[in-house]
This record gives C-alpha cells, sequence and structure tokens, in this order.
C-alpha cells in the first residue's frame, strides 16, 4: 500500500510538471532557411504552384477557398492534410502578403493555432526564403504538449523547405512567358 502511495505520488508531480510548464510555455517559435538558385519571382512562382504543393508540403491533399480573394489578406481557405492516415482540416486566413517577398498566415485547429510567415529575399541571382513560425496551444493540455512536440514541428517545417528547394532549383516550368516572348 505505500509503494502505491509513491508510485501515485510520482506519477502526481509528474503531472504538475507537465501542467506547470504549459502555463510557463504557452507557446513555442521557430525558424528555418534554404537559398534557391532561382530568382524570387520563380521561387514564389513555384512555392505557390497547386501542381507542386504535394510535392513539398508534407500530407498536404488540397485546399479550398471558404471566403475572399484567393492570396489577398483576409481570404480563408480550408486546407486539407492528411495526419496518421486520417484527413484533417485547418483553416487559413491570409494575414499578409507582398508579391515576391511575404506570405504570412494564420492557421487554426481544434488543438492550436499557429502563425506562419514564409519570406523571400533576392540577392545576386539567388533567393533567401526564410520561414517564421509561432505556434500556440488551444486549452492547458495544449499549452503543455507545446515544448514536448517542437522538435517534431521544426524537423517537419526543415524537410518541407528541403523539398521545396529541390523543386525549386530544379525547375524548368515558365512561369512568365510574355516576358520570354518579348525578349525574342
Amino acid at each position: 500500500m505505500k509503494i502505491l502511495k509513491y508510485i501515485l505520488g510520482f506519477i502526481g508531480i509528474l503531472l504538475l510538471i507537465f501542467f506547470v510548464r504549459g502555463l510557463l510555455t504557452p507557446s513555442i517559435s521557430y525558424e528555418a532557411e534554404i537559398e534557391v538558385n532561382k530568382s524570387a519571382a520563380e521561387s514564389w512562382s513555384v512555392m505557390s504552384d497547386e501542381e507542386y504543393l504535394p510535392e513539398w508540403l508534407e500530407g498536404y491533399i488540397r485546399s479550398e477557398l471558404v471566403s475572399g480573394t484567393a492570396n489577398t489578406i483576409g481570404a480563408v481557405s480550408n486546407i486539407y492534410v492528411e495526419d496518421n492516415g486520417k484527413e484533417m482540416v485547418m483553416k487559413e486566413t491570409m494575414t499578409g502578403i507582398e508579391l515576391y517577398k511575404l506570405m504570412a498566415m494564420h492557421f487554426s485547429i481544434d488543438f492550436m493555432e499557429m502563425d506562419y510567415e514564409m519570406m523571400f529575399e533576392e540577392a545576386n541571382g539567388k533567393t533567401k526564403i526564410k520561414t517564421k513560425t509561432t505556434t500556440m496551444g488551444n486549452g492547458l493540455f495544449a499549452k503543455s504538449l507545446m515544448p514536448f512536440i517542437k522538435g517534431t514541428m521544426v524537423t517537419q517545417e526543415v524537410n518541407n523547405l528541403n523539398a521545396l528547394q529541390r523543386i525549386i532549383n530544379a525547375n524548368t516550368k515558365n512561369y512568365f512567358p510574355e516576358i520570354a516572348s518579348e525578349l525574342d
């Protein structure tokens, strides 16, 4: 009976630490960066090409515009992704856009809220693509879990960006045919 009290006490302390951690660290932030051998305009075009989204966004299935005009501030879309064999829907709200420079979005899921920015900076024919993410748990349990899943989220972002880098660098699709025809 005495050992049961110790076990329950130990479990209680672990739970207390878990929930206090959520109160002290309700959100997590991380950044990632890649460099590609293409212009910002071409990199942006490849990144936003619906044909390539499943190839660089892990689990991406499709998106559907719910309200507003696509790629404008305030536009709301449902993003469908596969997570552990199940389809999940995220609500995406466009919070900022500057063509070939910045795309900012807010994602809402039952479990968490996420602010995401993707920035493009061109120099000497190359483009740095940098992402910033801040994720907040919804509810005490989710807030408490955030610090423990940060590594997984960072790994997924790095994998997504590495896949995007490969696709952009290998791109041969002409996104600007009117410019090419003017040069001929």
